[in-house]
C-alpha cells in the first residue's frame, strides 16, 4: 500500500515506524498478533500475522481497539531472488533462530538482536555482547 494513501485519512495513532527494507520504500506494511479481528491477515508464524485490511485497522485504532503493543509498521521490505536466501544460508550469512510472538510485541527492538542471540546460548552469547560496530569490540 502507498504511504500517501495511507497517511490521507489515517486516525491519530502513537505507534513507531521502522524501516523494512531497501525494496519499495514508498510502501507500508504491518505485522500485529491481533488474528481474525483484521480479515485478510496471512498468520506468519504462532501469535504473528501480516497485513490484513487495511479499513478494519483504521476503524479498529480509531475504536481503541489496537493499541501500539499490537502492531508494528515497515516502510519498505527486504526480498531475495530465488535461490538467493537459499543459498546465504548455506554460505552461513544468517543465523537461525526460534520465533516467538514475544520477541516481536513484547521485546524492546534495539536490543532484540542480543536477546535472541543471548537465548540461542553457547558460542551465541558472546556474539551478542559484541559492539555494532566491529571496530569498538
Amino acid at each position: 500500500m502507498q504511504i500517501d494513501e495511507l497517511v490521507a485519512d489515517f486516525p491519530k495513532f502513537e505507534a513507531e515506524v521502522y524501516y523494512g527494507g531497501p525494496v519499495a520504500t514508498d510502501t507500508i506494511h504491518f505485522i500485529h498478533n491481533l488474528g481474525d479481528l483484521i480479515e485478510d491477515s496471512i498468520e506468519v508464524e504462532r501469535g504473528v500475522y501480516w497485513g490484513g485490511n487495511y479499513e478494519k485497522l483504521k476503524f479498529l485504532i480509531d475504536s481503541k481497539l489496537v493499541l501500539p503493543n499490537n502492531i508494528r509498521f515497515f516502510v519498505g521490505y527486504s526480498g531475495w531472488s530465488a535461490g538467493q536466501l537459499k543459498d546465504e544460508m548455506t554460505g552461513g550469512s544468517w543465523v537461525k533462530a526460534n520465533m516467538h510472538a514475544n520477541y516481536v510485541f513484547k521485546s524492546n527492538p534495539s536490543s532484540l538482536w542480543r536477546q535472541v542471540m543471548g537465548d540461542k546460548g553457547d558460542r551465541h552469547t558472546v556474539i551478542a555482547q559484541m559492539p555494532e560496530q566491529i571496530c569498538l569490540n
